[in-house]
């Protein structure tokens, strides 16, 4: 869309996540956009924020900050609900037409937060309807590697990045490390939006673990043929914990925010596929040709 309308495009990406999402980059890059890797800091989500603000701040006469979720200074929460609220608002109409009633629960994963509160918003006044979030558990919460912001005990409120959330940091108000199977979901902090709803009673939220991912992952191709982005896993697994205690006729919604072609290299890795580790090998000797 950039290129469509003669505008120039960057995108600061972390350095690792370019790697995990190289699917992504190339079609950015075949898109016309020009991908910064962020070397500092953890180099993720947390990091290319940073580097877009600094860019911004220092080019404001001839640039515009966009940042892809519910986070940041207003109105950027305010702006990214309402893009992502035409999600709950055809979920809504649609799961009416096909059930005749409203879900009984809801669940979406939730990073900064723009995929959860685009699914929940049309819902928020509907008590009967359970909104469930789902944060990445890594390698377990009390491991305490994982972004688990809402799910967890490992967070406080703070101000970074120009708002005020729940952040993942120490008593001195530095950012602690974070780690989630999935690129999209380990940011530091949430949408102050969805720190509200958690602190009214409106959404539950939970955590699963990169495991519990990797496992639901399988089962939803194996299963259903669908094969969800890593993000949108950690929904299905939250689901398949839950669905046995509910109602055989009872209507639940996971929202699948994206597809796992993005994931496929660390989703194969996971897997264990022999073909990727293989590749891994060739490309640390040097024989792998780059792209």
């Amino acid at each position: 869309m950039a290129a469509k309308f003669g505008f120039e495009c960057t995108i600061y990406m972390g350095e690792v996540d370019v790697e995990r999402q190289r699917p992504n980059v190339f079609w950015m890059e075949r898109l016309g956009a020009r991908v910064v890797p962020v070397k500092d800091g953890s180099r993720t989500l947390k990091d290319a924020i940073n580097e877009a603000f600094r860019d911004w701040a220092a080019n404001m006469d001839t640039t515009h900050y966009v940042l892809g979720t519910a986070c940041g200074p207003h109105p950027f929460p305010t702006m990214v609900t309402y893009f992502q609220s035409i999600i709950g608002q055809e979920l809504r109409r649609q799961v009416v037409e096909r059930t005749g009633r409203l879900p009984r629960r809801i669940y979406a994963c939730v990073g900064g937060g723009s995929n959860a509160l685009g699914v929940f918003s049309a819902f928020l006044a509907d008590q009967a309807v359970e909104l469930v979030g789902v944060e990445a558990g890594g390698r377990g919460l009390p491991t305490h590697q994982h972004a688990a912001r809402l799910a967890s005990q490992d967070a406080s409120i703070g101000v970074a990045q120009g708002y005020r959330t729940y952040f993942l940091q120490d008593s001195d108000g530095q950012m602690l490390e974070t780690h989630s199977v999935s690129a999209g979901l380990d940011y530091i902090g949430v949408s102050p939006i969805l720190a509200h709803l958690r602190e009214t009673g409106r959404v539950r939220f939970e955590s699963a673990t990169d495991a519990e991912v990797v496992a639901a992952l399988a089962l939803a191709v194996r299963r259903e043929g669908l094969i969800p982005a890593l993000e949108s896993a950690h929904a299905f697994a939250q689901a398949c914990k839950e669905a046995p205690s509910l109602a055989p006729d009872d209507v639940i919604v996971i929202n699948q925010s994206g597809r796992g072609d993005k994931d496929i290299f660390t989703v194969a890795d996971a897997f264990g596929d022999p073909a990727w580790e293989d590749f891994i090998r060739r490309k640390a000797a040097g024989y792998a040709r780059k792209p």
